[in-house]
């Protein structure tokens, strides 16, 4: 299909189709004559990953590139291709202190967690941890557990669908690694606004709010 017939296809714009090529996202169409370039289905299920990844996920055209790559590496073992992902999304900056990082540590002990400590999500949840405490909120640290054991249940079941087709399709497995981790916690964020929604109108029947 001609470069028009891609755009019309997927909704992504030929100025972004040629700047994805550019970028190295996108795979370089076939030339098939003097100033024309053949796709392919290939590159529309590139194209709405790219943009799931950007549009969805938040990524930057930088760190989708990484992930792209790591997708493609069919010697990258699955651990190695969620790690890549994980790192993509953006983390806040500087240290955490000791006490939020052993606070991690003991509940993820609690539910029998084997993580590098180099792992992004520590970081993440120990700022947070930092914060409510900064903010005198301490009372939302109890949340640490119930969060800890959702997301233990979450990612088992995300591990579990890859590895279900690990075996037989490489390529689709390393999408789904890919897209869940990234996509993920855009899910999980949607999902709780909802259940809080929900649990709040319980918790209050009469309020109409």
């Amino acid at each position: 299909m001609r470069i028009s017939e891609l755009s019309e296809q997927t909704g992504v714009t030929t100025a972004s189709i040629k700047y994805y090529v550019r970028e190295g996202l996108l795979p370089a169409p076939e030339r098939v004559g003097y100033n024309q370039s053949e796709y392919g289905t290939a590159h529309v299920a590139r194209l709405r990953l790219i943009r799931s990844l950007l549009d969805v996920g938040g990524l930057s055209v930088s760190a989708t590139r990484e992930v792209l790559a790591a997708v493609d590496d069919e010697a990258l073992p699955i651990a190695r291709l969620m790690g890549t992902a994980q790192r993509s999304i953006p983390v806040p900056e500087g240290t955490p202190s000791r006490t939020a990082v052993d606070a991690i540590g003991r509940v993820g002990d609690s539910l029998g967690w084997h993580v590098h400590p180099s792992n992004p999500g520590i970081l993440i949840a120990a700022r947070v941890l930092e914060h409510y405490e900064a903010l005198d909120l301490h009372e939302l640290s109890a949340l640490l557990e119930p969060f800890a054991a959702a997301a233990d249940a979450v990612a088992r079941a995300e591990v579990a669908i890859a590895v279900a087709v690990a075996a037989g399709d490489r390529d689709r497995m390393a999408a789904i690694v890919a897209v869940g981790t990234v996509l993920g916690d855009s899910l999980l964020a949607g999902l709780r606004r909802i259940a809080q929604e929900s649990a709040a109108r319980e918790a209050r029947p009469d309020s109409t709010a």
